[in-house]
């Protein structure tokens, strides 16, 4: 089997972990609603769901968040409190450094925001190492939807068995599976260097 010419690397839960309780014990304070009410306007309602698909600015997201909860800060406050959620996977981000160090592309694959894209490139240096970056809101689509795949195959040059993928949630590995992309379901650090060494890029 032939090695990968370029390996995809989701970021959530597989180079930084994320809690978003960390962001709601922080907002609640000047919130007019309760603490469920927060998380479901906050994570589970189509708010966020829209705007990481592109669909809504950060404005219109932060707009609507402080109609429906009163969250009385300003939106430089909210950007704060909202992107430091996150940290690192340190045997994760040591294994994207040993494929680059390799001479492996590398690109970032993920459903995420321009809040969350722009705390994690200031704070995280290993952001920046990248080949190139798929990302959701600027795509205006969210895996598995086709579209965020096209897109990383014409920005990597390449496609199928060439392109090896690591993401936590299987039903984006099944449509990447679907494309005729190698790769595995990222449980354990351990598990996914081990996968990569099966196909020799490291």
């Amino acid at each position: 089997m032939s090695v990968p010419k370029a390996i995809i690397f989701d970021l959530g839960k597989v180079l930084l972990d994320f809690d978003y309780g960390i962001a709601l014990r922080r907002l609640l304070p000047r919130c007019r609603v309760g603490f469920d009410d927060l998380r479901r306007w906050l994570t589970l309602e189509p708010l966020l769901l829209e705007y990481e698909s592109g669909q809504r600015t950060t404005a219109g997201f932060f707009e609507q968040l402080q109609a429906v909860t009163g969250y009385d800060g300003t939106l430089a406050e909210f950007r704060s409190v909202f992107g430091d959620i996150f940290t690192p996977i340190e045997p994760m981000v040591a294994l994207h450094a040993e494929l680059r160090a390799r001479g492996l592309p590398t690109y970032l694959f993920s459903n995420t925001n321009e809040m969350a894209v722009e705390f994690v490139r200031a704070r995280f240096p290993f952001f920046a190492t990248f080949d190139g970056y798929v990302l959701s809101y600027e795509v205006r689509s969210m895996k598995p939807a086709p579209p965020m795949y096209e897109v990383a195959e014409r920005l990597s040059g390449w496609r199928g068995a060439d392109l090896f993928y690591l993401d936590d949630r299987p039903e984006n590995l099944e449509a990447g599976w679907r494309r005729g992309w190698r790769g595995v379901v990222h449980e354990d650090p351990a598990l996914s260097r081990a996968a990569l060494q099966q196909v020799g890029a490291i």
